[in-house]
Order: C-alpha cells, then structure tokens, then sequence
C-alpha cells in the first residue's frame, strides 16, 4: 500500500494552482514563468539528489567517520535522503526489504554504530551503540 503524505499532496496542488493562477494574473506569459519556477525547483532537488547520491558510492556502505557525530546531528522526521547527506554513505540494510520501519546501520572504524529506523522515508527512532572497550584497544584508539 502507497502513503502518501500532506507534504506530497501540498506540492502536487501547488503545481497545479500555479500556473493557473498566473495565467489568470498575467495570461501566458505568467504560464511561462510558472512553468521555469517550477521546471528550476525540480531542478534543484535532482541535483541535490544525485549529489548525495554519488558521494556516498564513492564510500564503502555502512560506514561513517564517526558515528558520535553522525548520532549528534540526527533528529526525529529527517528524510533518508538527508541523513545520507550527513552519513555521506548508505547504510548496510538490516530490515527486510519492503519492511517497515526500514532499519539502516553505520559503522565507524572503532566498531561504534548508529543504527537508524525510518518508516515511510522519515527518521522515527535512532541508538549510538558504542563499541566494547576491549576492540577500542584493538583498534589502537585507546592508549
């Protein structure tokens, strides 16, 4: 079954009053400027979008720099998007495909791991687990 969000229904009739409304204000030369408005808006996402995107397949999946950091910059309704923005990496899947909520895992080179659940796209809950002293010694990170 789709979701469907009030966001989503917000910009579908934002599309569709816009132009509207500015042919009725200035004919078509304003259907013009609503049509390049929204084409540049569409714009701007895509691009965005296939930045994230190709910055984290430039990392190996399920990895971050640390993950005290990315833990302190999470909160509640993030998208997936913008958490893998933050991460710069996608994480290593440990939810089922098609399973809500879709629980997502970082890793950082001293074993501590975010591990992220997302139910429709949105950030719902989040845990640092921090990595057992012992493998912190192991890892050189403790002196």
């Amino acid at each position: 079954m789709v979701r469907f969000e009030a966001r989503s229904l917000l910009y579908a009739l934002v599309a569709l009053a816009l132009p509207w409304l500015s042919y009725r204000a200035y004919g078509w030369r304003g259907v013009a400027i609503a049509a390049a408005a929204l084409v540049m808006w569409l714009l701007l996402h895509f691009t965005r979008l296939t930045t994230v995107l190709r910055r984290a397949a430039e990392r190996p999946v399920g990895y971050v720099d640390s993950a005290v950091m990315l833990h302190a910059r999470l909160r509640p309704g993030l998208a997936l998007l913008d958490v893998l923005a933050l991460a710069r990496a996608l994480g290593a899947g440990q939810s089922a495909d098609g399973e809500e909520p879709e629980v997502f895992r970082w890793t950082d080179a001293a074993g501590a791991y975010v591990e992220a659940h997302f139910r429709a796209g949105r950030l719902v809950q989040w845990q640092l687990v921090r990595a057992p002293e012992s493998a912190l010694h192991e890892a050189g990170a403790v002196k």
